[in-house]
């Protein structure tokens, strides 16, 4: 593993969204995949990673 943030690709990042996605950590997997995205240059592949990694704020619902 490595100490410096600064080394992490954006492959890295994708990997700890889908181990916070199996953990059901959604917006962890969110914020992991929102910088995956950041990193990535092409603008079609940033909107996949950020379609398949949706803000759970905008999709949650309340219960009683």
């Amino acid at each position: 593993m490595t100490r410096d943030p600064a080394d992490l690709t954006a492959a890295d990042y994708l990997d700890g969204a889908r181990e916070m996605t199996a953990a059901d950590r959604p917006f962890l997997a969110h914020l992991l995949a929102e910088e995956a995205a950041r990193r990535t240059i092409d603008p079609a592949t940033a909107a996949g990673i950020r379609a398949t990694f949706p803000d759970p704020a905008l999709s949650r619902e309340e219960t009683d």
